[in-house]
C-alpha cells in the first residue's frame, strides 16, 4: 500500500512506481560515490518503468479523457486516493468546465497510480467512458470514484461495478491497454511523479504545478 512520502504531505502524494507497485522506503544516504552511482542509475531506471501495464498507443477506442479545443493544453494529473486530489475537485473541476466551454483551453485527465487499486479504478473510469466520453460525465463518474476510495469498501471489479449500477452509471468493458500506454507516455514527457500535478502547455512554453495551491492558482490565472 502506498503512503504519502516526505516533504508537503499536506498538498500532494509522490511516487516512485515499477508498473502496479509502490514503494515507500527509508534508508540512510551513502557518501561514497560508488554507492551514490548505482543509487542514481537504479532510480532513472525505476522512473523510465511504465506505471500502467503496456501496450501501444494507437487505435485505441474513443475513450480517451481529453475535452476542448483550446490552444493552450492543460494536462490534469490525479490519484482516486489521493486525498489533496479529492480535496481540489470541487474548484478544479468548475474552473476547468468554464475554461473548456469557453475553448481556452484543451484538457487532458490524467490518472497517475500511487495505490494497489488505483489501476483498477483507472480502467473503470475509462470505461465508463468507453459508454459516454462527454466532460461532464466525465467529472460525474470522476466524483464518483474519488467518493468511493475515500470510503475504502470497493476495491473489487465486482463491487465497482455494482456500485455503477446503483449510481445508474453505464460502462462498457474493453481492453484498455492502448489509452494506458497514452498516460505512460505522457506521464514520462511530462515528468510526473507527485499528485495533484498540473501541467500547462502555452505558447510553446510548458510549466508545472504540483500540489492543492498551486494547481489552483495556475488554473485561475489561466486567461
Amino acid at each position: 500500500m502506498a503512503e504519502k512520502m516526505n516533504g508537503d504531505e499536506s498538498t500532494s502524494w509522490k511516487v516512485a512506481s515499477t508498473n502496479f507497485k509502490v514503494y515507500k522506503t527509508k534508508f540512510k544516504v551513502p557518501t561514497d560515490k560508488s554507492s551514490l552511482s548505482i543509487i542514481i542509475a537504479m532510480a532513472l531506471v525505476l522512473l523510465s518503468w511504465p506505471l500502467f501495464p503496456g501496450g501501444v498507443a494507437g487505435d485505441e477506442p474513443g475513450a480517451f479523457p481529453q475535452y476542448g479545443a483550446g490552444v493552450i493544453q492543460v494536462r490534469l494529473y490525479t490519484d482516486y486516493f489521493c486525498g489533496p486530489c479529492r480535496s481540489i475537485e470541487p474548484t478544479a473541476e468548475a474552473l476547468l468546465r468554464d475554461l473548456v466551454k469557453k475553448q481556452r483551453i484543451t484538457l487532458t485527465l490524467v490518472d497517475l497510480p500511487l495505490t494497489r487499486n488505483s489501476v483498477l479504478y483507472a480502467r473503470y473510469f475509462l470505461y465508463a467512458l468507453n459508454k459516454r466520453n462527454e466532460l461532464e460525465h466525465a467529472l460525474k463518474v470522476r466524483n464518483f470514484l474519488f467518493e468511493t476510495a475515500a470510503a475504502r469498501e470497493k476495491s473489487s471489479p465486482e463491487r465497482i461495478e455494482t456500485a455503477f449500477k446503483n449510481k445508474g452509471i453505464a460502462f462498457a468493458s474493453f481492453d484498455p491497454k492502448a489509452l494506458f500506454a497514452r498516460y505512460n507516455e505522457l506521464i514520462k514527457e511530462d515528468g510526473v511523479h507527485s499528485t495533484p500535478t498540473c501541467v500547462i502547455v502555452k505558447t510553446g512554453k510548458k510549466e508545472t504545478f504540483i500540489g492543492t495551491d498551486e494547481v489552483i492558482k495556475a488554473l485561475k490565472k489561466l486567461p
